[in-house]
C-alpha cells in the first residue's frame, strides 16, 4: 500500500513547474490530487499527468486572491473526495526592478498572490483539517523569505510574510494535529524562473551556487511530499531551504 493510499492532497499553482511536478509526486503516492490554478489548459495537462501516475484527481479554476473562490475550491474538494489531508500552497507570482522603479501596482500584484492567496488558502484549508482530525499544509516561500536579494524587494517582502505566517499558523495548529511548513527553494529551473537566468545579479546567484547547479523541481517536489508524510510527524513551524547550500555560505 501507497503511504498516501485514500489520501487527498490540494496543489495551488499546479498547472506547471514546482506545483505539477508535486502533484505528480503526490499521485505517485497513490494521494488522490486536487489541481488549482488560473490556466485551465495546463491545469488540465498536469491532470493528465496524475492520472498517467496511477491516481485520481481534478482539476479547479481558482484565483487565490479571491477569498469566494478559495472558499468554493475548498467544498469542491469535499464534495468530490469527502476529506482533505495535505496541501501546497504553491500559487505565486515574482517581479524584479530596483526598489525605486517598482510600482505600487506590482506591490499589490506581488502581495495578493504571495501573501493574501496563501493566507485565504490556509484559513480554509485548516478549517476543513480541523474536521477531519489532523492534517499537513507546506507553503512555499523561497531563500528570498530567509535573506534579502537586490533588485527584487518587494518579492523579499512576500517571502519573508510568507514564512511569518507558517510559523505563526504552525504554533496555532500544533494542538490539533496540523503541522504546517514551509519549503524554501533556491535557484530552481522552471517557466517562471528561466527568464531571470541572464539578468546578472540572478546570474551571479547561480554561479555561487556550491553545488554548481540549479535545483530541480522534483527535488523540491520531494520535499513537500516528505513534510506530509509521517516520516516528518515531529516537524511543523520549519522553513526548509532547498538551495544547493547558497545559504550555508
Amino acid at each position: 500500500m501507497k503511504e498516501f493510499e485514500n489520501k487527498v492532497a490540494l496543489v495551488t499553482g499546479g498547472n506547471s513547474g514546482i506545483g505539477r511536478a508535486t502533484a505528480i509526486a503526490f499521485a505517485r503516492e497513490g494521494a488522490k490530487v486536487v489541481v488549482a490554478a488560473r490556466r485551465v489548459k495546463e491545469g488540465e495537462e498536469t491532470l493528465r499527468l496524475i492520472k498517467e501516475a496511477g491516481s485520481d484527481g481534478i482539476f479547479i479554476k481558482t484565483d487565490v486572491t479571491v477569498e469566494e473562490e478559495v472558499q468554493a475550491l475548498i467544498e469542491k474538494t469535499i464534495a468530490t473526495y469527502g476529506r482533505l489531508d495535505y496541501a501546497f500552497n504553491n500559487a505565486g507570482v515574482a517581479r524584479g526592478g530596483l526598489l525605486t522603479e517598482t510600482t505600487v501596482d506590482i506591490y499589490d500584484l506581488v502581495f495578493d498572490v504571495n501573501v493574501k492567496g496563501v493566507f485565504l488558502c490556509m484559513k480554509y484549508e485548516s478549517l476543513q483539517m480541523l474536521k477531519n482530525g489532523g492534517g499537513s499544509i507546506v507553503n512555499n516561500s523561497s531563500i528570498a523569505g530567509l535573506i534579502g536579494i537586490e533588485q527584487v524587494s518587494v518579492y523579499v517582502a512576500s517571502k519573508h510574510a510568507v514564512a511569518g505566517l507558517t510559523k505563526a499558523a504552525a504554533l496555532e495548529m500544533a494542538k490539533s494535529n496540523i503541522r504546517v511548513n514551509a519549503v524554501c527553494p533556491g535557484v530552481i529551473e522552471t517557466d517562471m524562473s528561466r527568464p531571470f537566468f541572464e539578468v546578472p545579479f540572478y546570474k551571479k546567484l547561480i554561479e555561487n551556487i556550491p553545488m554548481v547547479r540549479v535545483g530541480q523541481v522534483e527535488e523540491v517536489a520531494s520535499t513537500v511530499v516528505y513534510f506530509c508524510s509521517d516520516k516528518a510527524s515531529f516537524i511543523t513551524g520549519q522553513c526548509l531551504a532547498i538551495d544547493g547550500g547558497s545559504l550555508a555560505q
